[in-house]
């Protein structure tokens, strides 16, 4: 680990502030190279900020304001200043070449929130909180990287390794201290008590459920055949006109992706082909490749047309969603003739049915709440419990319920309770790689090469 590093932590392009970070042993030391402050005091004061300019030699570069924070009271826990500078990337290259000039590093990405870790100023899944809570697209998912940055899924793996070290400090005593014929209650206590952890790790695995959908969203298809309405729906969800809207059949040949907030969740939504038979071509590769998206879809608006009749293309998409999550939508509910044959069709689906008009909005607002029931949204972080969003923390938890299952089966069938206690070790340290706390360096780096520049 180089001495000190630098590196510009705001986003590229134009605006009323840049910043350029540094940290390390030398940071203060190369800043007064480039740095007179408007205040001649040379005292360094952590949580300050000093007025003044960077120069590089006699040749003014720009009127800063630089904040300090003296180690170990920063968030590398190392020296780090921050120089507040105009926006724009000329000057903030130029003010990062300077300091390069000076002595420092640049930085690689995520090495300051490395350095946060390594230093011990936080624990492994609140420096990947951070890259969330940067990455966050909603308010919900937001609220919930910030959580786990304070330290709420830190302190939940903490509580479950010290009830594993208290049951395996039990079991130890009855293989250090066996003239005391204790072992077969220290085994039943250690069960109940195994049992229990269980039901916490598995709650928390669990919660990846709803986490998947924090971060990512739900995959969603809007399906139908040509001219039933797709591309009007996609213009009323998003209130924007998206996507091109005809009278002409086929005039969707290829997919149109968006992203819509609904509840705090992102729906990611997909205009695609309408399904037909057809000699064109590209629309055939258009209508085969809707067909592959609404297999991998997470939920699929079905849209079918009240002005028509039900056909075989109708017929078609109903075989296409029989085991698939859907909401099945009946447009031009603005029309006022009914089609009882096409609505008797669709409920024999037994899928939920809503009747909307794309084109006055009527119907849009109950399809939000078909889906905020269907996914339960409402109970996503409302009961404050801890929701676990990163995929390695899960298949983390999934190895420490194995091994904590495997504990539990050799202890009801009276295995030596050495070997049980092997498999509760094991599950300590499967949820050691959770926090960081047993973690090889491939790993660490791994996870840090997808941080931001300056972060």
């Amino acid at each position: 680990m180089s001495n000190t590093i630098c590196a510009i932590s705001t986003a590229q392009g134009n605006g009323g502030i840049g910043i350029v970070r540094m940290s390390g042993k030398d940071c203060f030391e190369i800043l007064n190279k480039i740095f007179i402050p408007k205040n001649s005091s040379k005292e360094i004061k952590g949580y300050t900020i000093k007025y003044g300019k960077i120069v590089d030699k006699d040749v003014f570069i720009d009127e800063v304001l630089v904040s300090y924070f003296v180690a170990p009271k920063s968030f590398t826990k190392e020296n780090m200043c921050e120089i507040n500078t105009h926006g724009g990337m000329v000057v903030e290259r130029k003010i990062l070449e300077l300091c390069l000039k000076n002595g420092a590093d640049l930085a690689e990405p995520g090495e300051f929130t490395k350095r946060a870790f390594l230093n011990g100023r936080i624990d492994l899944s609140q420096a990947e909180a951070v890259m969330d809570l940067i990455n966050s697209k909603t308010e919900k998912e937001s609220k919930e990287s910030a959580k786990q940055l304070e330290g709420s899924l830190s302190k939940k793996i903490e509580n479950i390794e010290q009830k594993l070290f208290n049951t395996i400090t039990a079991i130890e005593v009855t293989v250090d201290y066996p003239e005391y014929d204790i072992e077969e209650v220290a085994n039943r206590d250690a069960v109940k008590e195994l049992q229990d952890i269980k039901v916490d790790l598995d709650k928390l695995k669990n919660s990846f459920n709803q986490g998947k959908l924090l971060k990512n969203g739900i995959d969603t298809v809007i399906l139908g055949k040509p001219n039933a309405g797709k591309s009007s729906l996609l213009n009323a969800l998003l209130k924007e006109d998206r996507a091109i809207v005809s009278n002409i059949e086929g005039t969707t040949r290829d997919t149109i992706e968006e992203q819509l907030n609904v509840n705090g969740i992102l729906l990611n939504l997909v205009d695609t082909a309408g399904i037909r038979e057809t000699e064109n071509e590209i629309e055939k590769i258009g209508v085969k490749k809707a067909k592959k998206l609404a297999n991998e879809a997470e939920l699929i608006i079905a849209l079918f047309d009240k002005s028509r009749k039900f056909d075989d293309e109708d017929e078609e998409i109903v075989k296409i969603i029989e085991d698939k999550n859907t909401i099945i939508i009946i447009n031009k509910n603005d029309i006022d003739e009914e089609n009882k044959e096409l609505e008797e069709k669709l409920s024999q689906t037994g899928k939920p049915i809503i009747k909307v008009s794309a084109i006055t909005g009527e119907g849009i607002e109950e399809l939000y709440s078909k889906i905020e029931e269907m996914f339960k949204l409402n109970e996503i972080s409302e009961n404050n419990e801890i929701i676990i969003t990163n995929e390695r923390h899960k298949n983390q938890i999934q190895k420490a319920i194995n091994s904590v299952s495997q504990a539990i089966d050799s202890l009801e069938v009276e295995t030596p309770v050495d070997i049980s206690a092997i498999y509760i070790k094991q599950a300590l340290e499967d949820l050691g790689e959770i926090t960081g706390r047993n973690i090889s360096e491939d790993i660490i780096n791994e996870i840090f090469k997808n941080f931001c520049l300056g972060k």
